[in-house]
Order: structure tokens, then C-alpha cells, then sequence
């Protein structure tokens, strides 16, 4: 059922703190929320309300909540903690009197990430608008724009075959005890120190000893998957319970280290893929391969993301090119004139491939498409920021859901990062302004 409608009074309080009292309303946080267009995001998010039941969350408290969280870097129980004692987070989520407990619950903040899904876009479309109204970003800024992809890693532990294996164990009897299944043996003793035995025996290069206590491992596994299968057997429920986690048991027990083709990389997370990007320190991360489209030019406030999306099963970069950019054009409203991306975008199958061009041809008149290339560089700067100061370095959100919701806001808060600081400049500039005209208005009125 919808939320009820948020009424703000001017009514004092003898008893609570009224915040725009306590607070400085010059306050760069302060200036954004009263930018952002509330209003609007609620009458978008309305459909997706229930016409019976008790009343929802306010709609700004839930959006506000996850701004803030991809703002300054939190998790979700950090920003819930902070918004307690933060009287800035408590005004830019709408209150308007100081709370002294969070009035919902934590897990709110994951029911309305599933909720919303698709709809976090409008989150995105919404700081640009933000932007250019605060003069940040120019429209001229959204014509040309560089596009380049990276790894978001999932939170996961490097997947050795030790691991994994251990790891089903531990999950298959966590869910036979869920749920009432009797196992004649559990072996999560003999399996924790077969794990910890095979780490050493690779560290110090003992193959042979590594390797049998890999058998080991695989054959514990093998015997709790049949131990199951003869306890649920002919109990449907219970079948429909254990089928995927003994699938994803018996892919972890077969799969061997150098074989081709789909491999499992994590029990609790079978969305995992391998992405090798080439790099010394890391060749291969181990998550889901994300697309980010930036300004090419530095706008005023900053290089602003226009897109950005997760690209589930590890495809080529050039045939997402054509859809990224459609959904960029869809988002601004600006019809794309160049695009700028790097050699691993040839042979893409854009609808308009003269628009596109590839950092290493040989083009250009006065050097001005090599000069717009080598600013193409200036993304990685970009995605680097948004790994160290956002949520991209490390997803720690469930499914591939998780992953799309947390490319989508990281760029929100990249942008929102953006947007404060621009703020936070033009304040300064005023208040710089205001005291030089009125040291000048005080040494005339000295020299009269």
C-alpha cells in the first residue's frame, strides 16, 4: 500500500529538535536534497506499490537511504547506524524533526533493491539532471563519450579446488540441518583439515600429498550427496529443496582444474564467472564483467558516468557496444555523436560504425580524433574511483540481480560525489565573493 503523504509544518516542538534549526542549511548535502526531484521519483516508484495492506516506507526515506549509502562508500548497516546520530542523513531522507532510533529495519534496504530493479535507472537519469541543473555538466558534454568495460568482483574467496570443495560440504550439512535431514556422518572435522592440509602441501610444492587429500575431500563429498539423496527420496518437498545445491555439489566434485568449459567458482554464489583481463597483479578476477560510459571531455564539475551496466555471461566488448549505446541515448535524451573505446571493441556491430572510433587507427585531421583518443584514458581514472570510494571494487550483493543493482548505484553515488563537490566549490566562490565586496565597501567608506 502506498506510504503516507509527507507533511512538513513550520510548527515548533517543545519536546524534539526541529533539524533545519541544528543544522547548517548551506550545507552541501542539504543543497542536493533540496535539488533532487522527490516528486518525481515517487509518482515513478508508485506503480510498484500494492493496493492493499498496511501503509509502505516513505518513498525519499528508502531512496535517500540507498543515495547515501553509495555516497560515502557504507554498508547497509552502516548507513542505518549513522543516520541515527547524523542529522544531515536524517534531513536528506526527509525528517524533519531529530529521531533518536532508526524506525525500520535494516533488511528494508534489500526488499527495495529487489523491488526495484530496473526502476534504479531513474537514479542515474535523475544526478545528471541534478548536474546540469547546477551547471556541473553542459549538454554539449553528452554528445561524445568514451566506453570502456571492467571486472566488478563478487565477494568470494580465490576459488581453489580445496576450497570449493570444502565448501559444499559445510553448505550441504548446514541445509540438512535446516531442515531435518539425519546424515550418518557430517565430516566437517576431516574435511576442515584435509582443506588446511592441501594449502600447505601446494604451498610447499608436494604435489602428490596435495592431490590425495583432494581425493579425500571429493570422496566425503560423494558420500554425503548420496547420503542425502537416500533421505529425501520419495519426499518431494524435500526434493525440490536439495536439487540445486546437489547440483551445484556434484559440478564442484567433478570439475577438474584445466578442463573446458563452465566451471563452478563458488557455492554460495553460482553466478561467479572467471574474467581474464590480462593484468600482472591479477589475471584473472573472478565476477562479472561491467560496462561504464563517460563524458569524454571533462565537464565542469568533473567527468560524469552516463551508463552503466552489468554484462552477465562474459561477452564480447564489441557486440554490447550497439545496446550501451542506445540505453546511453535512452538515459540522456542526447543523441550520441562519437564514441571512443579501445581495441577491444573491434569488429563491433553499432548502427553507426563511422561514430565509433578505436584508440590505435590511424584517422584524425590536425591530430584533433588522436588528441580525443588519448582522453580516453581518463576512464580508467573514473573506474578506478569508483572501485576505491564506491561499492564496484567489491559486490557483496546476492545474485545477478545484486550485481546489476550494484553497477547502477555505484555510478549514482560516483555521480552525487561529483555534484557535492561542485557544491561545495560554488559555496566557497559565494562566500569568497560576499567577503571581498564587503572589505571593498568597508576600506571606501574608511577612505571617505
Amino acid at each position: 500500500m502506498r506510504p503516507k503523504k509527507h507533511e512538513t509544518t513550520d510548527a515548533n516542538d517543545l519536546f524534539r529538535a526541529r533539524l533545519d534549526q541544528i543544522i547548517n542549511m548551506k550545507h552541501e548535502l542539504v543543497q542536493l536534497a533540496g535539488k533532487l526531484d522527490w516528486e518525481w521519483l515517487d509518482g515513478e516508484i508508485a506503480p510498484l506499490y500494492s493496493d492493499k495492506g498496511r501503509p509502505g516506507i516513505k518513498t525519499r526515506f528508502v531512496i535517500g537511504l540507498l543515495l547515501l549509502k553509495h555516497i560515502f562508500a557504507l554498508s547497509d548497516e552502516e548507513v542505518c547506524e549513522r543516520w541515527v546520530y547524523d542529522p544531515y542523513f536524517q534531513y536528506f531522507t526527509g525528517e524533519e524533526f531529530f529521531q533518536h532510533a532508526f524506525p525500520h529495519e535494516r533488511s528494508d534496504l534489500s526488499h527495495w533493491r529487489k523491488r526495484l530493479g530496473d526502476k534504479l535507472e531513474l537514479l542515474l537519469a535523475e544526478s545528471l539532471r541534478v548536474a546540469h541543473e547546477a551547471g556541473a555538466l553542459r549538454t554539449n558534454d553528452l554528445k561524445r563519450v568514451t566506453v570502456d568495460t571492467t571486472v566488478q568482483p563478487k565477494a568470494i574467496t580465490f576459488p581453489t579446488d580445496a576450497k570449493l570443495l570444502h565448501a559444499a560440504i559445510k553448505g550441504l550439512n548446514r541445509l540438512a540441518r535446516r531442515h531435518g535431514v539425519q546424515l550418518r556422518q557430517s565430516y566437517l572435522r576431516i574435511a576442515k583439515r584435509a582443506a588446511m592440509m592441501a594449502g600447505r602441501y601446494a604451498h610447499a610444492k608436494q604435489f602428490n600429498r596435495h592431490r590425495r587429500q583432494l581425493r579425500l575431500l571429493r570422496t566425503r563429498l560423494g558420500r554425503i550427496i548420496r547420503d542425502i539423496r537416500r533421505n529425501i527420496g520419495g519426499k518431494a518437498d524435500l526434493e525440490a529443496v536439495f536439487e540445486w545445491p546437489l547440483t551445484r555439489a556434484n559440478q564442484i566434485r567433478s570439475q577438474q582444474q584445466r578442463q573446458r568449459g563452465w566451471k563452478l567458482y563458488s557455492f554460495h554464489a553460482p553466478e561467479v564467472e572467471c574474467i581474464g583481463k590480462g593484468k600482472a597483479s591479477a589475471p584473472y578476477e573472478f565476477g562479472v564483467k561491467a560496462s561504464i560510459v563517460t563524458t569524454n571531455a571533462r565537464a565542469p564539475g568533473g567527468q560524469f558516468v552516463l551508463h552503466a551496466k552489468a554484462l552477465p555471461g562474459n561477452p564480447y566488448d564489441g557486440h554490447t557496444l550497439g545496446a550501451v549505446i542506445e540505453a546511453t541515448e535512452r538515459l540522456t535524451g542526447r543523441e550520441i555523436e562519437r564514441a571512443y573505446v579501445d581495441k577491444g571493441y573491434r569488429g563491433h556491430d553499432t548502427a553507426n560504425p563511422r561514430r565509433v572510433f578505436i584508440s590505435g587507427q590511424k584517422r584524425g585531421v590536425f591530430g584533433v580524433i588522436k588528441r580525443e583518443l588519448r582522453r580516453r584514458s581518463a576512464i580508467e581514472a573514473v573506474i578506478g574511483h569508483m572501485k576505491t570510494d564506491g561499492h564496484l571494487g567489491r559486490c557483496y550483493l546476492k545474485g545477478r540481480a545484486g550485481d546489476a543493482a550494484n553497477a547502477v548505484l555505484t555510478a549514482v553515488g560516483y555521480n552525487l560525489r561529483l555534484i557535492l563537490a561542485w557544491l561545495r566549490v560554488l559555496l566557497c566562490l559565494i562566500l569568497t565573493a560576499l567577503t571581498q565586496a564587503f572589505t571593498t565597501r568597508s576600506v571606501l567608506k574608511s577612505a571617505c
